[in-house]
This record gives structure tokens, C-alpha cells and sequence, in this order.
């Protein structure tokens, strides 16, 4: 009896421990360097603005921009064609740059990279088949429809993602996700709640006694 009690613990115990909620929970460490904390302050206004020529001036000269060698300030300009009004550049920057992130050591430099979604997520999860959510008590629905029913109430939950769900009226936009909590809750959130861990981040150098954007990257 005493075997049997033993590994009904060790075969359940351990698959509950593995069907518990985690959490990545906004964390922003710009305020320990105050000439980061005023430099990114100023970058963030500019960003609202979308002047384009204070962030070039900000950039790293080898500033890296994908993970397939196209660095550089002139990659950096053609890829995203920053001066041009309709620039997707702006709408990916500023969920990056408004929402926190941590130093690392790197090469004896420090390095301050946003946002918190990419600096705080778990190594031992697949940053490409989960996403954080963003926000305080985001309804989970059991429909893609804000009419639907509320399965449970997320914050800050990581979740697997099981599926998108296009927008009607832009096909090329996701509009919901289907995911699953790693406790097993299914259900739909809308997708600004939703963010991948190796979407857009953005790396910030001290060179030269001035902080420089030294990369704007996304996947791994």
C-alpha cells in the first residue's frame, strides 16, 4: 500500500507541478542608469511624434537590423523607409519601447533591451509557440467574438498558442488567438493582449558616452 501511495505521489504530484500557471510580469529597469531612463524618455516622445530624423540620429552605425547580415544605418533606412508617413516602423517600435525590459552584461558592456516579454521569458518554453499576455485581467472567451462568453480571467499568464484568428476586414491582420494556458484553459483573447517573446526587441549600447539603438531584431 505504502508503494502505491509513493507513486500515485511521483506520477500525479509531478504532473500537477507541470500543469501549473507561469507568468511573465512587466518588469523595467531603466530608472537604475538615469542617462538611460532621460535618453529613453526623449526617444519615446519622439516616437509619439514619429520624428524620424531624431531616432536615425540615435542609431548605432552597425546597428543590427535582422539576423541575416543586413546591418546598418542605410539597411536599417530601406527596410522600413522610416521618412515615409505610412512607415510600419512606428506601430512595431513604440509596444517595444513603452514597455520595459532589463539590463544584461554583455562583452563587458551594458546593454538595456525591451521589452520586458523578451528580457524576462522562461528559457525552458518555446519562445516561438508561446506568448505572454500583456495585460491585467484579459478576458479569456470561448469564441473569436467580444459577445461570447468569459472562460477565465488572465494576467500576465504564458500561453500556448494553438491558433490565429484573421481580422474580417484585413485578412493580413490577426485579430484573436486561440491559446491554451499551461494549466489547460482554452479559450480566445483578442491579439493585442497576446505577444511573442521573439517579436520585435530593441538593444540599447552606452558608446562613446551617448546610448545608441544597436539592434531592432525579431525572431531568434
Amino acid at each position: 500500500m505504502r508503494v502505491f501511495l509513493f507513486l500515485f505521489f511521483i506520477v500525479f504530484g509531478f504532473s500537477g507541478l507541470s500543469a501549473q500557471e507561469r507568468y511573465v510580469k512587466p518588469v523595467d529597469e531603466a530608472k537604475k542608469d538615469a542617462s538611460f531612463f532621460a535618453f529613453r524618455t526623449k526617444l519615446i516622445e519622439a516616437a509619439k511624434k514619429r520624428d524620424a530624423k531624431y531616432v536615425l540620429s540615435i542609431l548605432d552605425r552597425d546597428i543590427k537590423n535582422s539576423f541575416g547580415g543586413n546591418d546598418g544605418i542605410e539597411e536599417f533606412k530601406d527596410f522600413w523607409k522610416i521618412n515615409n508617413s505610412n512607415s510600419k516602423f512606428w506601430g512595431e517600435f513604440l509596444p517595444v519601447i513603452t514597455n520595459g525590459g532589463k539590463f544584461i552584461k554583455e562583452r563587458d558592456n551594458k546593454l538595456f533591451f525591451a521589452p520586458y516579454t523578451f528580457t524576462s521569458f522562461p528559457d525552458d518554453l518555446d519562445s516561438f509557440s508561446h506568448n505572454v499576455i500583456t495585460g491585467n485581467k484579459v478576458s479569456l472567451r470561448s469564441k473569436a467574438d467580444l459577445n461570447s462568453p468569459v472562460v477565465a480571467s488572465l494576467s500576465y499568464n504564458i500561453v500556448e498558442i494553438l491558433e490565429s484568428v484573421k481580422a474580417k476586414e484585413n485578412i493580413e491582420k490577426v485579430s484573436w488567438y486561440e491559446v491554451k494556458t499551461l494549466s489547460g484553459k482554452r479559450g480566445y483573447v483578442k491579439a493585442e493582449f497576446a505577444r511573442s517573446p521573439v517579436d520585435y526587441r530593441a538593444g540599447f549600447e552606452k558608446k562613446g558616452g551617448k546610448w545608441k539603438m544597436s539592434a531592432f531584431i525579431a525572431g531568434d
